[in-house]
């Protein structure tokens, strides 16, 4: 009997296009689902609460959602729990990506305007190209460059900073720290060294994240006041947790989860271009939840985020993802005439 090598080695492209495409959904989900949570959380602003208790109970009530099927996901990976490395990941995470980005963001509120602290938020696509080419000596092309001008031309456009543009040293520091939360969320998220499934690590991070919140609460970092009362949510009259399931369930729960999903799918670069679109989705939510119309240079700017994660797409190469690993190299085996059995 011959044993045909051929048969040995695996096909290692065969599922690449798949892969890219369920990516980039799942990519569209999160950043559907994350856009969300604006227009959701402001039927609980107009009506008393602060933004530090809605986006706490968003985070506390999403680490609740996923902790039974992320305990259902660790059958047979615990022992993964005793690995530092794990830990060091689900930490940073925690405190940057998750909490981190949301203090700084309403901390630069407070001194700046919602659409500068915006934008220099979404400046973290920008900080992981930087890092990627630091770190991973990843350095940007030219259509990579001509990308992040084109997004970043839109996100202007997009959330009007040019028509409102107060500026504070002290705000500014917290917004680009906020966009150094983001940045983790894409780099660490993309990073599967943890060994954790998806699952398991969003939720993870969620609690790790809670905790961060509510002692920054604790101390008095970030103010905490909410209330009971009937909220309007699209015209109609709602109680007070219809909004805060929502934000558990949809902005929290599914966003964090399918942006890890993305991220390890498609690489730090890629996802946090993709994860530009937020802020159109949010521009969208907020015309079909509180009749807000988006004007016609938000829409052009839509359009020209869409081209500049176009652009950063087609730059990449196989071996840019983060995770990628060489191909094996396999020693081709013989032929071999393997003599038949002996009655």
């Amino acid at each position: 009997m011959t044993i045909d090598h051929r048969q040995a080695v695996p096909a290692t492209t065969r599922t690449t296009l798949r892969v890219l495409v369920l990516g980039l959904l799942v990519a569209v989900l999160s950043a559907v689902t994350f856009g969300s949570s604006g227009a959701v959380a402001k039927s609980l602003l107009v009506e008393g609460w602060s933004p530090g208790a809605a986006v706490t109970a968003r985070i506390v009530l999403g680490a609740v959602i996923l902790a039974v099927p992320a305990t259902l996901s660790m059958r047979g990976h615990w022992h993964l729990l005793r690995r530092p490395v794990t830990w060091a990941h689900v930490t940073t995470f925690g405190v940057l990506a998750v909490a981190g980005a949301q203090l700084f963001y309403f901390l630069a509120v407070e001194r700046l305007s919602v659409g500068v602290a915006l934008m220099l938020e979404y400046l973290g696509p920008i900080l992981v190209v930087g890092w990627l080419w630091l770190v991973r000596s990843q350095r940007p092309r030219p259509l990579t460059v001509g990308g992040i001008g084109v997004a970043m031309l839109g996100l202007l456009l997009v959330l009007d900073v040019l028509g409102d543009a107060q500026l504070s040293g002290i705000g500014v520091m917290w917004g680009l720290f906020a966009a150094v939360g983001l940045a983790a969320f894409f780099v660490v998220g993309a990073d599967d060294a943890t060994g954790l499934p998806p699952l398991a690590f969003a939720c993870l991070g969620l609690l790790v994240g809670a905790a961060t919140l509510l002692l920054a609460g604790a101390v008095g970092l970030v103010p905490m006041r909410w209330d009971t009362v009937d909220v309007t949510v699209s015209g109609y009259a709602v109680a007070w947790w219809v909004p805060v399931l929502w934000l558990g369930l949809v902005a929290a729960a599914i966003a964090y989860l399918t942006g890890v999903v993305a991220a390890r799918a498609l690489g730090a670069k890629v996802s946090s271009f993709v994860g530009l679109t937020e802020v159109m989705f949010a521009v969208l939510w907020a015309w079909v939840l509180l009749a807000e119309l988006p004007a016609a240079v938000q829409l052009l700017g839509g359009l020209l985020i869409l081209a500049g994660v176009v652009l950063v797409k087609l730059d990449e190469r196989p071996d840019d993802r983060e995770g990628a690993h060489e191909p094996l190299e396999v020693e081709p085996i013989p032929d071999v005439d393997v003599p038949a059995p002996q009655p």
